[in-house]
């Protein structure tokens, strides 16, 4: 439990868009509430969606200015999101009703402050901290097991290895080995490696090679396997919001081993940092209809048609050049090739 002034933190640093330019874009539900008082278990998306036809503009309605927007660790469980119907605005402060204004007080409460998450963590929990995907200088700079203790082909918990490149003063290590490759589905162009999680392992000897000990297994671990530092769990406590140029990717990959998914599903796009996207980024899915033939009234002719679109992507891990994303919304299965975009 701890104490935190809430609404004075919301009186500073504010930044609000005018109210004729947020409703040019901005639709609200049907059936919106005046007001929703966050519960645990409560994601970001799901408390957009209920204001908001499309959760990720939630950014342009909250009065508050962009790194609060981004970062939100200020909402709570027990907190109570109002909505000002005048803006619109989403607003952790009563609206005053009749266009005067609402004179804040600061307000002590105690609480248990777990930050409301994005999107389901259980959802994506295996994507946030293992090295998924390893680009061709993340291959030359892996360490490299090349032995284990009495020769084992097979090593598991408590197990002694040795490899080589190993960076002196980083203690915990995880193993990897690398698997197919992963190409843009239309350039056919090479992205990277997805990496097969095996285990970890930690440092016991520095040394060249250094001596380590397996601390966990998944899969067998052998001589040859790469490793890479292990990292540290991202929070996810981004709001939804669109990335502020322009974005064309491609699905490379639907996960679980399938060839079509759905909403909650985990893909990987054939973008990430080079392209500017960062974990947050909404993306909307579409798919190619294909060509129509029409040959009626003498003519014979190869059509186009249209894209659809029939879904959205939330990003929350990014690498160089691809990023992996969680299905938010799906009006259909989502495949490979499948075109994402900007919102």
């Amino acid at each position: 439990m701890f104490r935190i002034i809430s609404a004075l933190a919301l009186a500073l640093g504010l930044s609000v868009a005018s109210a004729s330019a947020v409703a040019d874009t901005v639709k609200l539900a049907d059936n919106a509430p005046d007001s929703y008082t966050v519960v645990k278990g409560d994601t970001l998306w799901d408390i957009s969606g209920k204001f908001l036809k499309h959760p990720w503009l939630w950014p342009q309605v909250w009065r508050l200015n962009r790194e609060q927007i981004k970062n939100p660790h200020w909402i709570y469980p027990g907190q109570t999101i109002y909505l000002d119907r005048s803006g619109p605005y989403l607003t952790t402060t009563p609206p005053s009703g009749d266009g005067g204004t609402v004179k804040l007080k600061p307000q002590v409460r105690a609480e248990d402050l777990s930050p409301i998450a994005s999107v389901p963590l259980h959802r994506i929990e295996p994507f946030l901290s293992r090295p998924l995907f390893v680009s061709e200088n993340d291959l030359a700079g892996s360490a490299t097991i090349v032995a284990s203790d009495d020769n084992r082909l097979l090593n598991g918990p408590g197990d002694t290895i040795f490899a080589r490149n190993v960076t002196a003063g980083v203690s915990d290590w995880q193993i990897y080995r690398r698997a197919q490759p992963l190409k843009d589905p239309v350039t056919n162009e090479l992205l990277g490696y997805e990496a097969a999680y095996l285990g970890s392992a930690r440092v016991v000897q520095d040394g060249s090679p250094a001596t380590l000990e397996v601390t966990s297994v998944q899969r067998e671990v052998n001589a040859g396997d790469r490793m890479l530092p292990a990292g540290k769990q991202e929070i996810m406590s981004y709001v939804p919001h669109a990335p502020d140029r322009k974005v064309e990717a491609r699905i490379v990959k639907v996960h679980d081993g399938i060839q079509y998914t759905g909403k909650y599903s985990i893909v990987t796009i054939s973008a990430g940092r080079a392209a500017g996207l960062e974990p947050g980024h909404v993306l909307a899915i579409y798919r190619t209809r294909g060509d129509a033939k029409y040959d009626m009234d003498g003519k014979n002719e190869t059509i186009a048609l249209p894209e659809e679109r029939y879904g959205a992507l939330f990003v929350f891990r990014v690498f160089d050049r691809v990023a992996y994303a969680l299905v938010v919304e799906s009006g259909g299965p989502v495949k490979v090739a499948d075109a994402v975009r900007q919102p």
